[in-house]
């Protein structure tokens, strides 16, 4: 298996680590009674995430984890696929 391939299965595997952490960020917006939407959420995410991250700080001082997951899923989606096509082209 060719060193790209084994990037981008991993870049994947982060998509659906984002995806995840996505749907969870809006259950548990939900949980608390904020008005989110499912079918919105692809384009809500953001928005979404940084309720979360707000909420989450004001009750207990500290940012909630799935925040955290969000954002380094899809920045680590983000960097493998970067470096798969760095490796394919250099």
């Amino acid at each position: 298996m060719s060193t790209e391939i084994i990037l981008l299965v991993i870049a994947v595997l982060c998509a659906f680590w984002f995806v995840i952490s996505s749907v969870l960020i809006y259950e548990n917006l939900k949980r608390r009674g904020q008005k989110v939407s499912f079918f919105w959420l692809r384009a809500l995410a953001p928005m979404y995430a940084f309720q979360y991250k707000k909420i989450t700080r004001s009750e207990t001082g500290r940012t909630g984890l799935l925040f955290y997951h969000w954002i380094i899923s899809i920045n680590a989606a983000l960097f493998f696929v970067l470096v798969a096509l760095a490796v394919h082209y250099l």
